[in-house]
């Protein structure tokens, strides 16, 4: 086995200098940076438990982030093999993640709202995106096109988070629904990207 992919390593084990540490996919067998995988851990009582901020103790199972990866891993006993031993998993796992998932991003958007990093409302937006200071844009599923559209045109290298609803994005926002948003460049924005991208795949 290569080095850097032993399921019991924990996530937030540092890697060597230099390097980026992989993990490997029990359904797919593919080998990605472990950002970009899902990471689950067995409590003492035998659960399953999706380990999103990649912080809880234990032995780390790993899994593409997207509906179908879970589903199959259900289905063929994937995660009871990489336990070794017989696990308490939820019915509606997969649906347990899509909400964990969005959680985690509306929480990142909120702190950086709090920061002083992120902006709601088109024309706030706009202004932002004009003066070059956007570094991710954001824009409602249940959102009108045409108002994400007009955006992209002024900053249409923007990387675009597309997956939250009009309601999540207002939680974060302190509203009842917000459509269009952006963050400023930092640390977050980046974060946010990483969480969007693994909230697609439950939300395609």
């Amino acid at each position: 086995m290569q080095a850097g992919l032993r399921h019991d390593t924990p996530r937030n084990a540092a890697p060597r200098e230099g390097q980026t540490a992989h993990r490997r996919c029990i359904v797919t067998g593919e080998v990605r940076p472990r950002d970009e995988l899902l990471r689950f851990v067995v409590d003492a009582e035998g659960r399953l438990t999706p380990d999103i901020a990649g912080r809880l103790p234990g032995r780390g199972i790993w899994l593409s982030p997207d509906r179908d990866s879970v589903k199959r891993a259900r289905a063929r006993k994937l995660f009871e093999r990489a336990a070794r031993r017989a696990l308490q998993i939820d019915e509606g796992l997969d649906d347990q993640i899509e909400t964990l998932l969005a959680s985690r991003c509306v929480e990142l958007i909120g702190l950086a709202r709090r920061a002083g990093q992120a902006l709601a409302g088109f024309e706030k937006v706009r202004a932002m995106l004009r003066q070059g200071r956007g570094a991710v844009l954001l824009a409602a599923r249940d959102g009108a096109e045409d108002g994400c559209e007009k955006l992209r045109a002024v900053a249409p290298d923007l990387p675009v988070v597309d997956c939250l609803e009009a309601d999540e994005l207002g939680r974060a926002f302190g509203r009842e629904r917000t459509v269009h948003a952006a963050l400023s460049h930092g640390a977050l924005a980046g974060r946010l990207q990483v969480e969007a991208r693994r909230l697609k795949g439950f939300r395609a």
